[in-house]
């Protein structure tokens, strides 16, 4: 399971010109879901997330939890992350997780945030949103649930 976490001033999603989720100050978390991913992915990456100190203190350095600053999360499941562009110039998408499987795994690493009180709005599964963001610094990482074997 992959996710680009950005720390954000503010982001939200459109659906159809709707706005489905925003938050002000906290998180944006593209998540995407690959075939091997499962339960225990999900419940990693949704504590190391909640967790990962990359909020500023009084001292301006990043040393805060979301958690500590009482900040939110606006999860977005993103396909493409499975992409592997290695080869050729069109992405290979082979180890993508199947929608049920992804959506599922998407639903569960939202629930396991919820479950540690991690305010999180999302986006809707599969469909054609424009996210939009103020990334906070700019302020990015990627991270990677731990591979199995």
């Amino acid at each position: 399971m992959k996710a680009v976490v950005q720390r954000v001033s503010e982001a939200r999603v459109d659906v159809a010109g709707e706005t489905v989720g925003a938050i002000g100050g906290g998180m944006l978390v593209l998540l995407g879901v690959e075939k091997g991913d499962g339960e225990g992915d999900a419940s990693w990456l949704a504590e190391k997330i909640a967790g990962l100190r990359i909020f500023e203190d009084e001292e301006g350095k990043m040393n805060l939890s979301l958690k500590e600053t009482g900040g939110a999360i606006l999860a977005v499941s993103q396909f493409t992350l499975a992409g592997n562009c290695a080869k050729g110039r069109r992405p290979s998408f082979d180890t993508a997780a199947p929608p049920h499987d992804a959506n599922r795994l998407y639903e569960s690493f939202v629930t396991c945030l919820r479950e540690i009180s991690v305010p999180v709005q999302t986006g809707i599964f599969q469909a054609e949103m424009a996210v939009h963001l103020v990334n906070d610094g700019p302020v990015t990482f990627i991270l990677e649930s731990p591979k199995k074997g």
